[in-house]
């Protein structure tokens, strides 16, 4: 075995290993990645993303070579019946909050050549493909890992980034809850070859003699998924023939079409309990699978490696203790909860097969006027578990904290840009024309430590410090009160401030929720 330890080692090199290199390749620090496999899969698989990974991957710093392999969604997501009666129509036109299309489809060879580029050009990661894990032994102040060749690696932290039958979760005393949400599905990938605008570019046909599914694969590509009936066998519906057979009544024909994949998948719904033990810790399929009727699957897999990236810089930095780590688990595991349960209650109204219970949907759905309101199982926004959030006074977290915030444009002297690319990585504190001066140097040394960013918000184009170019977080804040208001790294909020005695105290909040020592 080398005697050298790596920071960090990955098993794993799909979109979610990808992205942990990046991330943590970028903040210095010494990255190793092992990948069973010899050769990247050139198959489609995860095919849309939202605004929200539009930010990550703009944090990632390749913002603008993902939006050149990215199908941006024009207009809208829609169900309907067999008539063609519109059931329920969600609008994913425009820009989201997070300054991203609010809806995006790619095709996930492309995107992991985009990621996979970032990250080996980053000199502190080394990628190690066709190099399967074994075993995995754990000692007092690193992992030992063990290949199939038998050679031996260490590293601080191991990351299993490992897929659904994750090597890494086998090594951890961690539960599964499977809620035993099961449908398998024909997935079939196709290149069209003739240029055309597919309109709506995505929906679903809810017909109980098939349910299927119509959306883009990327630029140039269009997927159909058909769902297994009762008396198909999975052997009998995963064939080329029948892949043809469906797509017939579609116009695609070997004639006008090649296609590039069919394959069927087993949609599930099941988490892990636990996200990290000692130095091992989960990331993606090995710790949460769902159905892909809200399409988060693998951008909850990348919130995953947001969240636990920037928690592990502080931590390798000296900076914050470990038990930092253990609120990955707890924030994100309440967060995938929240898209795997919208995921099954969707996939609820679409898996329907007796026309009684298709007509009963219907008619209440036309009913609702397609309103996504009124005629989906869709609750409030998600929000994190509990972790790095305020609290009050009774040790109760905070009201409003712990969502997603959005992304604005700002401009600072001749520059005008979304606020992440002016602040870059870190925390953010946005203030209503607050001076750095009203902070106690005790607190800017801590703001400092932690690579924090003050951003002072002026509406007015003439004044210094950030002007909020499309008024959307001073008249936010303003209207409920606030001084301030703490971003954390992955975006969410810590919480805010309605006078500056107020912003003291919840500094000193983030301190401690940091586990960072005065």
């Amino acid at each position: 075995m080398s005697n050298k330890i790596h920071d960090v080692a990955i098993v794993g090199f799909g979109p979610v290993g990808q992205l942990l290199a990046i991330l943590l390749g970028r903040r210095g620090h010494d990255v190793l990645v092992l990948e069973r496999w010899p050769q990247p899969y050139d198959k489609p698989r995860a095919v849309h993303f939202d605004h929200e990974i539009g930010r990550i991957f703009q944090a990632a710093g390749i913002c603008d070579e993902v939006m050149a392999i990215t199908d941006p969604v024009p207009d809208f997501y829609e169900w309907r019946n067999r008539d063609g009666d519109p059931l329920v129509r969600i609008d994913w036109s425009g820009t989201g909050e997070s300054g991203w299309p609010t809806a995006n489809f790619f095709s996930q060879p492309e995107l992991e050549r985009v990621l996979a580029k970032a990250a080996e050009a980053i000199s502190s990661v080394t990628v190690r493909r066709g190099v399967e894990v074994t075993g995995l032994a754990e000692q007092p102040d690193h992992v030992e890992l063990t290949t199939g060749d038998d050679a031996q690696f260490a590293a601080r932290w191991v990351i299993g980034a490992d897929g659904a039958n994750s090597l890494v979760r086998r090594h951890m005393p961690t539960e599964t809850t499977d809620l035993g949400f099961f449908f398998d599905w024909l997935i079939v990938d196709t290149v069209p070859h003739e240029q055309r605008e597919w309109f709506p570019m995505n929906w679903q046909l809810c017909d109980p003699a098939r349910p299927t599914t119509i959306v883009s694969g990327g630029p140039g590509r269009r997927r159909w998924e058909f769902m297994r009936l009762p008396g198909e066998t999975v052997a009998d519906l995963d064939t080329q023939e029948t892949a043809w057979q469906l797509l017939e009544p579609w116009g695609r024909n070997p004639g006008n079409t090649t296609l590039e994949r069919h394959t069927v998948y087993t949609f599930q719904a099941r988490w892990v309990d636990t996200w990290r033990a000692g130095r091992l810790l989960l990331a993606g399929d090995a710790a949460h699978l769902m159905p892909p009727f809200a399409g988060q699957g693998m951008c909850s897999g990348l919130r995953d490696a947001l969240n636990l990236s920037w928690k592990l810089d502080l931590v390798l930095h000296g900076k914050a203790q470990p038990d930092l780590l253990d609120t990955y688990s707890s924030e994100r595991s309440a967060h995938v909860r929240h898209a795997i349960d919208m995921s099954i209650a969707l996939g609820e109204v679409i898996c329907v097969l007796d026309e009684q219970a298709a007509a009963q949907r219907d008619q209440r759905m036309i009913a609702g006027a397609a309103d996504p309101a009124h005629v989906l199982p869709v609750g409030a926004p998600p929000v994190l578990g509990d972790g790095v959030l305020q609290r009050l006074p009774d040790g109760r977290t905070a009201p409003s904290v712990g969502h997603l915030t959005p992304q604005y444009r700002v401009r600072r002297g001749d520059t005008t840009a979304r606020l992440d690319d002016l602040t870059g990585f870190g925390f953010t504190v946005l203030t209503d024309g607050l001076d750095q001066a009203v902070l106690s140097p005790e607190h800017r040394r801590f703001l400092d430590d932690i690579g924090a960013t003050l951003v002072s918000l002026t509406s007015d184009p003439t004044g210094p410090g950030y002007i909020d170019v499309d008024r959307g977080y001073l008249p936010h804040m303003r209207e409920h009160g606030h001084i301030a208001a703490i971003i954390r790294p992955d975006f969410y909020l810590f919480g805010a401030a309605h006078d500056v005695d107020e912003l003291a105290a919840l500094l000193d909040q983030l301190r401690t929720q940091l586990r960072i020592e005065r």
